[in-house]
């Protein structure tokens, strides 16, 4: 085959590929968006506490971000709109699937991450945010979650289960239970004995820089990264 009959044939099949991937994360990310509107509503309805500032809130920030308020925290969910293949270290390469099909490891990305509710309510935009998990969806809409050990459900059935709903819904919670029990710590007092004069002239303006592991290494307080989690059951 000649290279122009080449270029043809990997654009055709691979773009083709590629669209189907995006199209499918789309859809999912659509149902994230209705879940979470759902979830703040019911959860809300649920509530003892009639203080305003412990609530559920829904908002869609455009085509490919929401977030949602769970009182103090604050969770973003943003959709990549590019498509991924996975480096050749990654663990979905010993999974049967991936040995089987290799266009089933492109995948798109949702990720969802772990914000402070001050942080944007002030403006504070040199807080710190989290990644707790990322959502990967295939053309067949077989999905995993690489994530953080906390939010639970570790398996390697990718290739079994399909996004859908109960899927989503799962998710959701699951994050959310890890943002809440994710808790902001004092910084080391060492650490921020000494600021200087433009430290606190910004800190008039957007505050002192805060995040929930500020001063402190992610992975030193239990919490471990890059494990395949929750791909259904």
């Amino acid at each position: 085959m000649d290279k122009s009959a080449q270029i043809l044939k990997m654009v055709e099949e691979k773009g083709k590929l590629k669209q189907i991937v995006f199209d499918n994360t789309l859809n999912s990310f659509n149902m994230i968006k209705s879940i979470l509107s759902n979830q703040a509503k019911e959860f809300n309805q649920k509530l003892k506490t009639q203080d305003s500032r412990v609530r559920f809130e829904y908002r869609n920030a455009g085509l490919f971000q929401c977030e949602f308020r769970v009182a103090g925290d604050l969770l973003v969910f943003y959709m990549h709109t590019n498509v991924f293949e996975f480096d050749r270290d990654h663990k979905i390469w010993t999974l049967p699937l991936a040995k089987q099909d290799k266009d089933s490891t492109y995948s798109g990305i949702i990720s969802i991450f772990n914000f402070l509710n001050d942080s944007f309510k002030y403006n504070r935009s040199e807080d710190l945010g989290y990644l707790i998990a990322r959502i990967f969806i295939n053309n067949k809409k077989f999905y995993f979650v690489e994530g953080k050990q906390q939010m639970g459900y570790l398996s390697n059935d990718f290739g079994t289960n399909e996004i859908d709903e109960d899927a989503i819904k799962g998710i959701i919670q699951s994050a959310i239970l890890y943002s809440l029990k994710f808790d902001l710590l004092v910084p080391p007092y060492d650490q921020v004995k000494i600021v200087n004069v433009d430290q606190i002239l910004e800190s008039r303006r957007q505050g002192i820089q805060t995040g929930k592991r500020l001063g402190f290494s992610f992975n030193s307080d239990d919490i471990t990264g890059g494990d395949l989690l929750y791909t259904g059951g």
